[in-house]
């Protein structure tokens, strides 16, 4: 027989054993009970979408960073939601017209015509402008009307010679379609409004940019060969004071985005930016449109009365009719057939590639 004190320590043993043994089970069991709590919460919490992270935009070499409304940052979903709505004739009265219809990819977002058509083949009363590089625009329009892209979105939506329609109910429209509403909800974490809607649009359009020409090679990728002599002959006087077209068609896009009378008419139809100020010295007044693709943007002028390029060299060769109201910078100068087929060439060699 052993001793009792061996009895009771074998004893003491034994239990410590078992005690360190349950221990060890009982910490499997919370730690297994804690991965599954884990990962549990980690099934339940919504994954990060990564289209609702703000992105840069892609600015071509040489210009800034356009500035951005706080609220209407790009991301991908708004850029995304925003093409989809420029594309769709839902946003016109009878479905049939878009932003699109007069604003064509294949013509540089203009779409040929002397006058746009709106909805029931409505003639509008101006030519249709480029919005490429329209992140740049300090406002909107020939006759710079609007002060913002946002702002812009609603009045083709409400002019009775565009869409023709109420943008309450374009709202009501989008509420109900089997795929905006969370379209809209993972683009502004809301559902379609007039404040989504039109910054939607407007977010899309941020990020139409041109700035691949050979112009643009020569000046900013320092390729001597990107321009032939005849370009370069004709970039200088149009540079220069012979010229003078960079007073008003000078830095990265070619305007200066003010307002200018160049002698179209002796008396105007369209009172241009006087329709915004009533101002009698701001009649036949016109936002000086970028000339990059002007190559492909005919026909041009507010009313699209210019049918060629070779048109508006003329008209601004000869100095334009004598209005009141026209800029000091248009005066006859008389260019000789060399420079103007020079003058026409450097234009085309700012077309994109």
């Amino acid at each position: 027989m052993l001793p009792l004190k061996n009895i009771f320590s074998k004893r003491i043993l034994n239990e410590a054993a078992l005690t360190r043994r349950g221990d060890f089970r009982l910490n499997v069991v919370l730690m297994f009970m804690l991965l599954s709590l884990a990962s549990s919460c980690k099934k339940d919490m919504p994954m990060e979408d990564p289209g609702s992270a703000i992105i840069e935009l892609n600015i071509p070499k040489g210009f800034p960073y356009p500035l951005i409304p706080a609220d209407n940052q790009p991301t991908q979903n708004r850029i995304d939601l925003g093409k989809k709505l420029f594309f769709d004739p839902i946003l016109s009265r009878d479905n049939t017209i878009s932003c699109s219809s007069c604003h064509h990819t294949d013509k540089k977002f203009t779409d040929g015509l002397q006058f746009s058509t709106g909805i029931d083949n409505n003639q509008t009363t101006r030519n249709s402008m480029t919005i490429l590089n329209t992140a740049y625009q300090p406002y909107l329009f020939w006759d710079g009307g609007v002060p913002s892209l946002e702002q812009q979105v609603l009045a083709p939506i409400e002019s009775h010679l565009e869409m023709d329609f109420d943008v309450n109910q374009v709202v009501n429209r989008l509420i109900n379609h089997a795929e905006y509403p969370q379209l809209f909800q993972n683009a502004y974490q809301q559902g379609p409004s007039v404040y989504t809607l039109t910054r939607a649009i407007a977010c899309y359009e941020r990020t139409l940019f041109t700035g691949k020409s050979r112009y643009d090679e020569y000046v900013y990728e320092n390729n001597t060969s990107a321009l032939s002599q005849s370009e370069i002959n004709g970039m200088n006087l149009f540079m220069g004071e012979r010229g003078e077209c960079f007073h008003c068609h000078g830095e990265y896009n070619f305007t200066d985005y003010n307002f200018k009378n160049n002698g179209l008419y002796l008396n105007y139809a369209d009172s241009g930016r006087a329709r915004i100020t009533l101002r009698q010295v701001d009649v036949g007044k016109f936002k000086v449109p970028s000339l990059r693709n002007v190559e492909f943007t005919a026909p041009y002028m507010h009313d699209g009365s210019l049918a060629t390029l070779e048109e508006v060299i003329d008209h601004y060769s000869n100095g334009g009719e004598a209005h009141p109201n026209k800029s000091g910078l248009i005066q006859p100068i008389n260019l000789t057939n060399q420079e103007k087929q020079d003058l026409l060439n450097f234009l085309k060699a700012l077309s994109d590639q």
